[in-house]
């Protein structure tokens, strides 16, 4: 089966290294990637992308895309025959490229559609504070993420697992779905569901808007929030006018003399870093405050002076 992968973050590269390993099932032709971006290093001055180095380590023919809607792109999709094209982590497909494949196009998606469609479903399967995630594969179709289901595999998520590392163990789950789903078609054995538009959600795009701590939340919430934004882009708030980022906290002991403090406080107690929340205290772990480098908590405890009129995050 002739197989033409697309995908660029670090997510997409255990699909593509699973697919790789069953070299006499499925033949990779052809794996496309974003272009290489410009690296900060003086020592390089483009850096290719996670799923490029490793289609490169794998001796794999790599073709970089800006613009996949192209209709250079769709020429070149085509003179390279695919059976199935996959995908994982990639851009919004038009029909001219995913119809090109014989048995059909499926994507890779971190959530259990239709649960959580749209750019960011990791993240925000935390943030909302759900216990289950999962991934699915389905086949490509015009609206985006909408397409018949092939495979769903579920996933706990633990209480303090953050949206970095439940990406690698997604990353690790979907590999293996995504070999699957490949036998399946493969036999022509796919079943296929429709999904439930009654239980559609949306995964939108991180901004920062979106990404700003809400101190008035309560402690659960605000907790779920910067783990759901860990390690990037990361939770933020301001302090004493410099944004801070905060990478990871924890839901701390509410001090009885300090019940009353208002949302956004900020505390020092016994060495340790507190915020105020709707609540009760979430006990911040590990920050970054605008022009310093990342730190453990503790450490900007340390340096911390209590003035009450300028202690809050806002």
């Amino acid at each position: 089966m002739r197989i033409i992968f697309m995908g660029t973050p670090e997510f997409a590269v255990p699909a593509l290294q699973a697919i790789a390993a069953e070299k006499s099932a499925f033949d990779i032709v052809l794996v496309v990637t974003g272009k290489d971006k410009p690296r900060k290093s003086k020592y390089a001055a483009v850096e290719p992308s996670p799923v490029k180095q490793a289609a490169l380590a794998l001796e794999l023919p790599v073709h970089e895309v800006d613009d996949v809607k192209d209709p250079a792109f769709a020429e070149i999709v085509a003179a390279y025959r695919p059976d199935v094209i996959v995908v994982a982590a990639f851009r919004i497909l038009p029909p001219t490229v995913y119809e090109q494949a014989h048995f059909g196009s499926f994507n890779l998606h971190a959530s259990l559609l239709p649960a959580y469609r749209g750019a960011a479903p990791i993240n925000w399967s935390i943030i909302k504070g759900d216990h289950e995630t999962g991934v699915t594969t389905f086949f490509l179709q015009q609206r985006v993420d909408t397409g018949t289901i092939i495979l769903q595999e579920k996933t706990t998520i633990a209480p303090d697992e953050n949206a970095a590392d439940l990406a690698c163990r997604l990353s690790e789950i979907g590999a293996r779905v995504v070999v699957s789903t490949l036998h399946l078609i493969a036999s022509g054995a796919v079943d296929v569901s429709d999904q439930n538009e009654s239980l559609a959600s949306r995964a939108p795009k991180l901004t920062r808007d979106n990404t700003r701590i809400d101190w008035g939340q309560p402690v659960a919430v605000i907790h779920d929030f910067i783990r759901g934004l860990a390690i990037k882009p990361a939770a933020w708030t301001t302090f004493q006018g410099k944004t801070m980022k905060i990478f990871r906290a924890t839901p701390g002991v509410l001090l009885p003399e300090d019940a009353s403090a208002i949302s956004g406080r900020v505390l020092v107690n016994q060495g340790r870093l507190y915020a105020a929340c709707s609540d009760g205290w979430l006990e911040l772990l590990s920050l970054q405050l605008e022009g310093k480098k990342y730190m453990e908590a503790s450490e900007f405890a340390r340096g911390f002076r209590q003035n009450t009129g300028n202690s809050l995050f806002v």
